[in-house]
């Protein structure tokens, strides 16, 4: 024991035998401070010192490298500021400086990695140029290579010409030196001083929320924010039948943004910075949109609708829109490549792009405004740090700059459920129901899904809505007072009585079929007075099957043509409703009385476009004459309607739709003239009655004459030519319900006779 405290003793004095009072003072020089060492006047140390131990406070020693240099005053050591920073020293102040010396048999006094945390110098003097780090650890190597560093120095770099950083060294592993000489599997482990060599692997981290860009293989671990939301469920998204949208938009708008910057860059990928949903109104745009928001671990995202930027102000609209980029500017100039990304939803975004020079009036506000988001998006300061997302039911209104790729470029159209998207939202909506056992076992929703064609997905939440209010609505009893059932908790239960009541009374598609207006139209059915009629269903018929293909026609035009009253609009009404198309409208005449040119136009384009949402349509096109305000006298027809006309009936429709267009005329010789004949696949011909027998059926049809009435008619009617529409008989018809029945025979004969239908 005394042997071990001598020994002790003897180190201790040889220890402090060693130490030198100095001074602490500047660098001499700028460029001395790039060099990593303290520097002390060549006869302050000798010149096999190439490391001093530097002791401020009791247990505060710091290593340094040292190098001499003549203008550094005797007695003093030169520190430049991160190291006086560091070690917490001040100018003048006295400290103990010893030599020190690295141990080469110890394995941890040899770094094989050295990670240094790096950001600028000076935090006002700041670039986004990217920083290669290959390149850096050769220059860091270079530089340092031999020097002595602690986890926590700091030290100014000077790489190339760029601005200067300032280096954090953040993590050391020592090396094992000797298992290396003797060839064995060497193992790094944490240490707190060490010696760089050639060798040492240098990697450089980026300071948090710092803008400077380091690129190269030369970067330690970087911990990446997801561009995902970590907590958003994929399963609990509440999107039905957007299932492949929403696929579609992640591919393309996403998947660049989860991959690391480098591999992004390597592959001189851009991300997409705009997004145009459209479609028909409650499709789930806005729903999507809103979904995006949520799942992107992005900032807030900022939700305007369109007519909200419009100002009365001069200047005010651009202004409004610069406001909505001016964060993601300050972030982009702050942070470079490494800032956040933000979100701006733009609702009804027509409203304030409609295509440049296309509204009346001088002031040119809508174009200022356009040209003001088309230089935010992709202007000649174009940011990276955006994801604009717009949303329209006019996609046809918009610029098309704003269209092209590098704004937004990512065009998707929401459509129309299919009958597996309209079950997704059934379940969707009626999921809260069925956990709560408020939903009767009799209501099955893939049937709802069937019922429901061409139902958006709002008319499907409506649909549930209905349903639930009249299932409620029984529970209440309406005297003097209106009371509830005190049992209503108990006995409230959604029924499938409840969902056909509100399927057939209270919510409509808008994309639907016109069903009261087919059976008005068709309020006395169709009369099979022989065997054109028959004809004419069969061949209608194989139209719809033609339709109906998967390959070959996916516009299918058909004329039904033929004198007046012959009974064209109610064989076209039954074709239609043959088809079961989920989409049927009919375009009459009646509903453009006083319409211009224009406006008419617009108004059957309007039928065409509704008809392209659905895959499958039917446009019943009546008295097509009229509708292009033909006269046999004056101004003849309307040029401009029936130019749009053509246009339209020789479209063909959007990949993936079907389209049955059926048209009715009496006047087939100007539909020649006008060269429109040739625009239809099939003309039909709707002939008139011409023979007693076809008379006699319609007549046993209605059941207005009895058998010996009928046997009376049958006989004056031979020999006798027969030439009257359906449609004016069953007038006659009707009139005779009214006659007594001892004239009821003569009248109608006379009747006929006067109208031309008997000679």
């Amino acid at each position: 024991m005394r042997k071990l405290i001598v020994c002790l003793l003897a180190k201790y004095v040889c220890y402090f035998a060693d130490v030198i009072k100095m001074r602490v003072d500047k660098c001499p020089t700028v460029e001395l401070t790039f060099k990593n060492c303290v520097f002390v006047n060549p006869v302050d140390l000798p010149k096999d010192v190439k490391y001093i131990e530097v002791t401020t406070l009791p247990n505060q020693n710091y290593v340094f490298t040292v190098e001499t240099h003549n203008e550094v005053s005797q007695g003093c050591a030169a520190f430049n500021e991160p190291q006086r920073k560091w070690a917490a020293l001040s100018v003048t102040q006295e400290i103990d400086v010893r030599p020190y010396q690295f141990d080469a048999s110890s394995s941890s006094n040899f770094l094989g990695i050295i990670v240094l945390e790096a950001d600028f110098l000076q935090k006002t003097k700041t670039t986004t140029e990217p920083y290669d780090t290959d390149l850096m650890a050769k220059d860091f190597l270079l530089k340092f290579s031999g020097h002595a560093f602690t986890v926590g120095q700091q030290l100014p770099f000077q790489f190339g010409d760029k601005k200067i950083l300032r280096l954090f060294v953040k993590n050391l592993e020592g090396l094992d030196v000797t298992a290396i000489k003797e060839k064995k599997e060497s193992k790094l482990e944490k240490i707190r001083l060490g010696r760089c060599l050639g060798d040492t692997v240098v990697q450089f981290e980026k300071s948090s929320n710092s803008s400077l860009n380091l690129v190269g293989k030369a970067q330690g671990k970087v911990v990446r924010q997801s561009i995902i939301n970590p907590d958003w469920d994929f399963a609990k998204m509440g999107i039905g039948g957007l299932d492949k949208e929403f696929s579609d938009i992640f591919r393309r708008a996403f998947v660049s943004r989860v991959y690391p910057p480098d591999i992004v860059r390597q592959l001189g990928c851009k991300h997409v910075k705009g997004i145009l949903l459209y479609g028909p109104p409650g499709t789930g745009k806005t729903l999507m949109a809103r979904q995006i928001g949520n799942m992107l671990n992005a900032r807030e995202p900022k939700i305007v609708n369109g007519p909200q930027i419009l100002d009365k102000y001069v200047g005010e609209s651009e202004a409004n829109i610069r406001r909505l980029f001016s964060d993601a500017e300050e972030e982009e100039k702050k942070l470079g490549p490494n800032s956040g990304l933000h979100i701006i939803i733009f609702d009804e975004i027509d409203a304030i792009c409609k295509s440049r020079g296309s509204v009346a009036g001088n002031t040119g506000v809508h174009d200022t405004v356009v040209n003001q988001l088309l230089s935010k998006i992709d202007g000649v300061e174009q940011l990276n740090n955006i994801l604009v997302i717009g949303m329209t039911n006019r996609k046809d209104m918009i610029d098309e700059a704003l269209l092209r790729p590098g704004r937004l470029e990512l065009q998707m159209e929401i459509s129309l459920p299919d009958e597996n998207g309209r079950f997704q939202i059934l379940n969707i909506h009626t999921s809260r129901m069925r956990e709560y056992n408020k939903m009767s076992p009799d209501v099955d929703l893939k049937e709802l899904a069937i019922l429901t064609k061409n139902f958006s997905g709002a008319e499907l939440e409506g649909l549930v809505r209905a349903a639930q209010s009249t299932a409620m609505n029984k529970l209440i009893k309406v005297s003097n007072k209106v009371e509830l059932d005190s049992s209503a908790m108990e006995k409230l239960m959604i029924t499938r009585s409840d969902f056909m009541h509100a399927l057939e009374n209270d919510v409509k598609p808008a994309f639907g079929t016109a069903a009261e207006e087919l059976d008005h139209l068709l309020a006395r059915g169709i009369i099979n007075w022989g065997r054109p009629v028959a004809e004419i269903i069969a061949d209608g018929n194989l139209d719809i099957r033609k339709t109906r293909a998967s390959e070959g026609f996916s516009l299918v035009s058909v004329l039904l043509e033929g004198p007046p009253n012959s009974g064209k609009t109610a064989l076209a009404v039954q074709i239609a409703k043959n088809s079961d198309f989920p989409f049927v409208k009919v375009c009459t005449p009646d509903d453009m009385v006083g319409y211009t040119e224009t406006a008419k136009c617009l108004a059957i384009r309007k039928f065409f476009d509704d008809a392209y949402r659905s895959q499958l349509s039917c446009i019943l096109v009546d008295n097509i004459e009229r509708l292009l305000d033909y006269g046999p006298i004056g101004p003849r027809y309307s040029n401009l309607t029936l130019q749009a006309l053509l246009v339209l009936l020789k479209k063909q429709p959007p990949r993936g739709k079907k389209l049955l267009v059926l048209c009715t005329t009496s006047n087939r010789k100007v539909l020649e003239d006008m060269e429109l004949i040739s625009a239809f696949n099939t003309v039909l011909h709707v002939p008139n009655l011409s023979t007693s027998d076809h008379l006699l059926a319609v007549l046993d049809d209605q059941d207005v004459f009895t058998k010996q009435e009928l046997s009376m008619l049958h006989a004056k009617l031979q020999g006798n030519r027969i030439f009257i529409g359906i449609k004016k008989l069953l007038g006659l018809i009707d009139m005779a319900r009214q006659v007594d029945p001892n004239y009821r025979v003569t009248k109608f004969l006379s009747k006929l006779e006067e109208e031309g239908g008997l000679e």
